[in-house]
């Protein structure tokens, strides 16, 4: 199955042509905003270097969340516009359960990444199941519950923000492309809507929240 892949939901802008779970070519630059700018020539990039068309897909993925609002709505425009136009099915993948593939672990993992505001969005897998639902954590809950779940590793933005005696800490910005490709291969195809795990910190006229 040939699959395009796209993540602009963290610190990075990735796309990535995957055979099933390999990884044919990928262009990924590391970026903070301006995932907008860049997603379109690294989706050409990445499909000239697989030399395929965007009629051989078959597949289109992308990161739903949690992560940044306007660099998951990004991801999400470009990727449903692409689907619509090429009339291929949309999966939706968790940043967290990416973030988790990309560490080797007989025990639990927990991935972290950082929200702000003294705050982490995290979730506890092991051999890339997930135990609990993703939640928004004060960095003293998360170290409690990794803490009860006897965490390994911790991996993503916010690893090194949590300190647990005997937890290593893995700190990425996103996914890797491989970790992407892993997960686009393995789950069920989900629906590509984003997950928020708090209100935005940014307010429209009036105070109210963006939809």
């Amino acid at each position: 199955m040939k699959t395009l892949i796209i993540d602009t939901a963290l610190g990075a802008c990735t796309a990535v042509a995957a055979d099933h779970s390999h990884v044919v070519a990928a262009a990924t630059e590391d970026m903070v905003r301006g995932h907008q700018e860049r997603l379109g020539g690294m989706v050409r990039t990445a499909m000239a270097a697989a030399q395929w068309r965007y009629d051989d897909l078959d597949l289109i993925a992308v990161t739903t969340g949690p992560g940044s609002f306007t660099g998951l709505r990004v991801g999400l425009a470009f990727a449903q516009g692409l689907g619509l136009a090429l009339d291929r099915p949309v999966s939706g993948l968790s940043t967290l359960a990416a973030l988790a593939l990309d560490v080797e672990s007989g025990g639990v993992v927990w991935a972290l990444i950082d929200a702000r505001r003294g705050q982490i969005y995290g979730q506890p897998f092991q051999d890339g199941a997930p135990l609990a639902d993703p939640a928004a954590l004060t960095l003293e809950a998360a170290a409690l519950r990794m803490t009860g779940t006897q965490a390994r590793i911790a991996v993503g933005s916010g690893a090194a923000l949590v300190s647990v005696t005997g937890v290593e800490a893995v700190v990425r910005a996103a996914p890797s492309p491989g970790a992407l490709a892993r997960l686009a291969a393995d789950q069920p195809r989900n629906e590509a809507r984003p997950l928020y795990l708090r209100a935005p910190d940014a307010k429209l006229p009036g105070g109210r929240d963006p939809e």
